[in-house]
């Protein structure tokens, strides 16, 4: 396959307006688009519509729903594990070598992760307001299916353009070098005095192709919108406040656009398409019934069509046959191909149905090996979602918030972003299944009591908190808190035994021996129950 690569004469220095600028990079899109139309098809066909769509398309209805149920089902886990609800998935943390170079004290950085967890806070209010979390599972769907699509972060809310809707030109490092976006909008959205020339220029025009582009120049991006000739507005960004970010699915050196999952098992949809559809025809051409009536035989056609259930007639059995396909042999072959064949699309779409091994007995232990290892297999896609998406993602909401006076200046050489989900938390999960087998592997063979001996359960349940993502604050009794435990149980204990003593018959009457012969008073103390002995 041809490599696309990029200089930076064809991009910086391209005379061409910006209509033809996009018509130009339609060529290389149109490979990529054909294919997410193909993978559209078999799963959900409306992500992608066909050429020359309108409101009144009606669109493929696939034969089979396991496409449809993977790439929902995916796009949901993805979801959860790339923004967990009620959880932050990422994390502002003070860089330790920069911090230790400028010899700061530990309050003072202990005030400012205080400072930086408020700060956490507020975008992530800011994402649950703006309900980001709807467009982003839009996103996730597209780019399963077609492998790419755009985001615009807005003031609004977030915007998804799906393939069709744009043009992208990468570097062979795969940065971003332009972008142009088509829209057909009406121009009562347009500004006033570009209404006015747009209604001079085309009187009988309902709508209007608005475009934006994006061109990167050194370490700024320059974006302009323009609608037939006229600009609407211009504006510079840098890399951590550009708004726009174009995500694809699988990286690809030298490409512009990614690849899908769905096209990685397009065989298999295919196949199973096709499989379905023949059983579905066959079963329904097998479910008809038709009576055959030899024409020699006595039996007539119109007794047998005009007798009620139950009736009886004249004629023979021998006269009457009941029409039949004998292709249950053939069915059950077809059958077991697509059985097999949709158990290999459930593993390929982390279906549930792919855990459950069908046998007699099947433990919750190889479910759960089996659920992490397709769990594992999504760890190349976390990596470039993590890179493509998340940290530009938080930057750009950063830097919004900053622009807004919401958020308080950082400086960038002291904090850094870091995302705390998809690898970050595959490695926590590893962590704690291996310190789960070692502590067993060590129960099991050196026994309970001398693991207990040996071990340190502070720094054991400190572990388990960090692989699992808790905080103990609060939550874990200090060692402070222990020893104070332990000294006063020690202390409830001595009192019981001086009271039991005191309770001792033989201690009684010793006692009241002493008692008796000596000039002291004994009573009971009110407050504390006790005996009290005093001098008279």
């Amino acid at each position: 396959m041809a490599k696309y690569t990029l200089t930076d004469k064809s991009v910086n220095n391209d005379k061409n307006s910006i209509v033809g600028q996009y018509q130009k990079l339609e060529i290389d899109r149109e490979t990529y688009l054909e294919r997410a139309r193909e993978s559209a098809e078999l799963t959900i066909p409306h992500l992608v519509p066909p050429k020359g769509y309108n409101a009144n398309t009606e669109y493929h209805t696939p034969y089979q729903s396991i496409g449809a149920r993977g790439v929902m089902n995916l796009a949901s886990k993805l979801m959860l594990a790339l923004f967990p609800p009620q959880a932050p998935f990422f994390r502002i943390d003070v860089d330790e070598l920069i911090y230790k170079k400028i010899q700061g004290e530990p309050e003072q950085k202990r005030t400012i992760e205080e400072g930086l967890a408020k700060i956490e806070k507020a975008v992530m209010d800011n994402i649950e307001v703006q309900n980001d979390r709807v467009a982003v599972y839009e996103a996730l769907k597209h780019l399963i299916v077609s492998g790419n699509v755009l985001l615009h972060l807005t003031e609004e809310g977030l915007r998804v353009f799906r393939l069709e809707n744009y043009v992208v030109k990468r570097d062979p490092q795969g940065k971003v070098q332009k972008i142009i976006i088509k829209e057909t909008v009406s121009p009562d959205v347009l500004p006033k005095d570009i209404q006015a020339k747009l209604y001079q220029e085309t009187q009988e025009s309902k709508t209007c192709d608005l475009y934006t582009c994006v061109m990167r120049d050194g370490k700024k991006y320059h974006v302009h919108q323009e609608v037939k000739g006229n600009i609407l507005y211009k504006k510079d960004y840098t890399d951590e406040t550009l708004p726009f970010i174009a995500l694809r699915f699988n990286r690809i050196d030298g490409m512009n656009y990614g690849r899908s999952h769905v096209e990685s098992f397009i065989g298999d949809l295919r196949s199973l398409e096709g499989l379905s559809r023949a059983i579905l025809e066959g079963s329904s051409a097998s479910a008809k019934m038709l009576f055959m009536v030899s024409p020699n035989g006595t039996t007539r056609a119109s007794s047998i069509a005009k007798a009620p259930n139950g009736a009886i007639i004249e004629g023979a059995s021998s006269d009457v046959s009941v029409l039949q396909a004998n292709k249950f042999a053939d069915f059950r072959v077809a059958m077991e191909q697509m059985q097999r064949i949709e158990q290999r699309l459930q593993f390929a779409f982390l279906l549930n149905a792919s855990v459950q091994r069908q046998a007699e007995r099947v433990t919750a232990t190889e479910v759960q090996l089996i659920a992490n290892e397709l769990q594992d297999a999504l760890g190349g896609v976390y990596g470039i979602l993590t890179t493509e998406f998340q940290l530009p993602y938080v930057n750009i909401k950063l830097a919004m918030l900053r622009q807004k006076k919401l958020l308080p200046p950082l400086p960038k050489e002291l904090v850094k972003v870091k995302i705390i989900v998809g690898m970050e938390a595959l490695g926590r999960q590893s962590d704690r299944l291996k310190l789960l087998q070692f502590l067993s592997d060590m129960a099991q063979t050196l026994g309970a009591e001398v693991l207990t001996k040996h071990i340190n359960v502070p720094d054991a349940i400190k572990k388990f908190a960090i692989a699992n993502q808790i905080d103990i604050s609060g939550l874990i009794k200090s060692e402070e808190q222990l020893q104070q435990e332990e000294q006063q149980a020690q202390q409830m204990m001595q009192n019981q035994q001086a009271l039991s003593g005191m309770t001792d018959p033989r201690t009684m009457i010793e006692a009241g021996k002493h008692i008796t012969n000596s000039d002291k008073a004994v009573g009971i103390d009110p407050s504390t129950g006790s005996l009290s002995i005093e001098n008279q």
